[in-house]
C-alpha cells in the first residue's frame, strides 16, 4: 500500500538539496536537458529534442536560439535528408556542460565530506541504487 508519508518526507527533504544543487547551474534546466541529450546521444532536429525532454516545439525554438548565440550548439542540413536540420553541440557546448557538471558535483561532495559522518555516507551510499530504480520506473512511465 502506497505510503503519502514516506512520500511527502521524501519530497520535502528533497526540494531544498534540489534548489541548492541547481544554484550552481549558469545554464538553465532546460537547456543544459537539450546539451546532455545532444551530448549522449548525438544530433537531432528540433522536433526530435522536444519529445525527448518533454518540453514544446516554442520553448525548444527559444532554447536552441539561445544556446546556439553562446555556441554551445550548431545546425547544419542532414547529410541523407537535405529537408531536415540537425542540432548538434560543440566542443564549447561540451565544456560549458562538463562545467555544469563539475561545479554541481563539487557542492556536493564538499556537502557531503563536511555535513556527513562515515555511516552517514553509507547509508546514502547504499540509497543510491534504490534512487536509481525509483528514477528509472519514473522515467519509463
Amino acid at each position: 500500500m502506497p505510503d503519502p508519508d514516506l512520500a511527502a518526507e521524501f519530497r520535502s527533504a528533497l526540494r531544498p538539496l534540489v534548489r541548492r544543487f541547481n544554484r550552481e547551474r549558469t545554464v538553465s534546466l532546460g537547456k543544459s536537458g537539450i546539451l546532455n541529450r545532444l551530448n549522449e546521444q548525438g544530433p537531432a532536429t528540433a522536433s526530435e529534442l522536444a519529445a525527448s525532454e518533454r518540453i514544446t516545439p516554442q520553448a525548444v525554438a527559444v532554447a536552441l536560439r539561445e544556446l546556439e548565440e553562446l555556441s554551445f550548439v550548431a545546425r547544419a542540413r542532414d547529410e541523407t535528408d537535405r529537408r531536415k536540420v540537425l542540432v548538434q553541440i560543440t566542443e564549447e557546448g561540451r565544456t560549458s556542460l562538463e562545467r555544469e557538471h563539475a561545479a554541481g558535483t563539487q557542492w556536493l561532495a564538499d556537502a557531503l565530506a563536511q555535513r556527513l559522518d562515515d555511516s552517514e555516507r553509507e547509508v546514502l551510499s547504499s540509497a543510491v541504487p534504490v534512487l536509481r530504480k525509483l528514477m528509472q520506473e519514473t522515467v519509463d512511465e
